[in-house]
Order: C-alpha cells, then structure tokens, then sequence
C-alpha cells in the first residue's frame, strides 16, 4: 500500500429519479450524518459529559445552472412519494488506483428554487432534498445504511439491541 494520498474525488455525477444529470450539475453537496447529542450532567459527577440520542434529520441538495422540466417535476408531489437518487463519485489514488463511491437515496424535492435571473449572467438553480434513506458504499463495500428505524455501519445494526428491548 501507498503512502501517497488516497480516495481523492476526481469527479462525481448525479442521478435524479434515474435519470442521468450528466453535465448539467453545477455542484453537489452529499447527507452529512450527524448523530444528536445532547449535554448531560446528572447528581455525582464532575463534569458533563455529551450522550447519544440518535441522528439528525439528513438532506442534501444540488446546483444546476439550467432549468431542467424533469428536475422540477419532481417538486410538490403528493405526502408518501418519493423519488430515488444517487450520487457517484470517481475517487482516484495519487497511485493510480481507481474507486467507486456510490451513495443511493430515497427522499423528496423540498426545495426548488430557481434563483435570479439576469442576462449575460449564468443562473443557479438551487435543489434540495428531504432524506428518507441513505447508503453510502464504497468499491461495493457498505460504509453507512440508514432509515427512520436503525443505521447499519459496515453492515452491523446499531440499534438492533434496543429493537429488541421495543420487541420488534
């Protein structure tokens, strides 16, 4: 193994619905899971100290300097819907070394805001979106699933103990 920088990302693509957004993103901006934590200080100790009460709600949004129909169609669907996503990166070693970073998602458009418009002047149509379910894997291994419900790392559930102790 190298000791030269790894996992670079070279270039990245978005699919919407399943649709190939090849060259028309501006930027992506993928979830950031981020656990909920909350400061504690109960009788006896010294100092607080942070504990864990699940996750934040994830989202992630896009930029697209056109204004695509079929992007916009997928704004203010009915409660219950929702489309697919997936975000792909190509990520390269200083080596040579090629990898696959695949993120798939399952959520809806909440946001479809078009910018300003001025002649001469590229615009920037600005998405986000509502997540729902989120898995990012890389060269096919799972790093990160997870819903509503339990969120597996490298696979393993997380919150299977205390599905149990729910008696689900």
């Amino acid at each position: 193994m190298s000791n030269l920088p790894r996992y670079l990302l070279r270039n990245c693509m978005l699919w919407a619905d399943r649709t190939s957004l090849l060259g028309q993103i501006g930027d992506i901006t993928p979830p950031v899971p981020q656990e909920k934590l909350e400061e504690m200080r109960n009788a006896g100790m010294i100092k607080p100290r942070e504990i864990k009460l699940g996750f934040d709600k994830l989202e992630f949004s896009f930029k697209m300097p056109g204004l695509d129909p079929a992007v916009i169609k997928l704004f203010g669907l009915k409660p219950g819907s929702e489309n697919p996503f997936m975000i792909t990166g190509a990520l390269v070693d200083e080596d040579g070394t090629e990898h696959s970073a695949v993120m798939t998602i399952r959520g809806f458009l909440k946001k479809a805001d078009s910018g300003g418009w001025k002649a001469g002047d590229q615009a920037e149509n600005d998405y986000q979106v509502s997540v729902n379910y989120y898995k990012l894997e890389i060269d096919g291994q799972e790093l990160i699933e997870m819903d509503d419900f339990d969120i597996k790392i490298g696979g393993v559930s997380q919150y299977g103990g205390i599905r149990s102790a729910l008696l689900l």
